[in-house]
């Protein structure tokens, strides 16, 4: 079963990246864009905890957004689980101890071309606004002795997950790389964007998050 739901989710994940455009999307009256799916103003993000890509965890990424694995109420024993955002276990982000303040989270995968070199740009900004802005970057289904390394070379020092078996990225409907998601504080979606930014770019969008999560909390 599990070998089945990994080839699953990597299928998935494959048909996102060969349909989705790579045109940056604007977020807006009409919802915002990351992959194939449309989503309203102010979607809450689905929860999930992945290992930190530098740590020694192994495993697939949690995204169970619940207690319990099916429907019935009450929750049979054998059916209880631990929600993503819950677990304590050594070694894991969850994406909800970055809800506190604005976030943007970056998905990306080695196979697509300048798509890691992108992570240097993300980490240039997130030194930045490091303190005012929450950053994530999420790598989907790489090699992770190879992510391991690129996080030394290059001397990453922002949060990195990894995803690998693509689970978040599917739960998510991420398409192209590098996909970036803003985040207004508390977990919802503020805007998205696919495909390469630079620097200016990047801080141009943070920018914005920052200026709409002001207009928010004036209500």
């Amino acid at each position: 079963m599990r070998d089945r739901y990994s080839l699953l989710v990597g299928l998935l994940f494959l048909a996102v990246i060969v349909v989705a455009t790579v045109n940056t999307l604007e977020g807006g009256g009409v919802g915002s864009t990351l992959g194939l799916d449309p989503f309203p103003d102010r979607w809450p993000l689905p929860e999930f905890a992945v290992p930190a890509a530098a740590g020694q965890l192994e495993g697939d990424a949690n995204v169970a957004q619940d207690d319990c694995e099916t429907a019935t109420i009450p929750c049979p024993d054998d059916a209880r689980r631990t929600p993503a955002c819950r677990i304590e276990t050594a070694g894991a982000i969850r994406v909800c101890e970055f809800f506190g303040q604005p976030l943007v989270i970056s998905f990306w995968f080695s196979k697509g071309d300048g798509c890691a070199e992108q992570q240097d740009v993300v980490e240039n900004v997130y030194e930045r606004y490091r303190g005012r802005v929450g950053f994530l970057s999420l790598d989907i289904r790489d090699d992770r002795d190879r992510l391991r390394d690129l996080i030394s070379q290059q001397g990453w020092r922002m949060p990195v997950g990894y995803d690998r078996d693509g689970a978040v990225a599917s739960l998510y409907g991420v398409g192209g790389c590098p996909t970036f998601a803003y985040v207004y504080p508390g977990g919802t979606l503020q805007s998205a964007s696919i495909g390469d930014l630079t620097a200016p770019q990047l801080s141009q969008r943070v920018d914005r998050l920052l200026a709409a999560t002001r207009a928010a909390e004036r209500g």
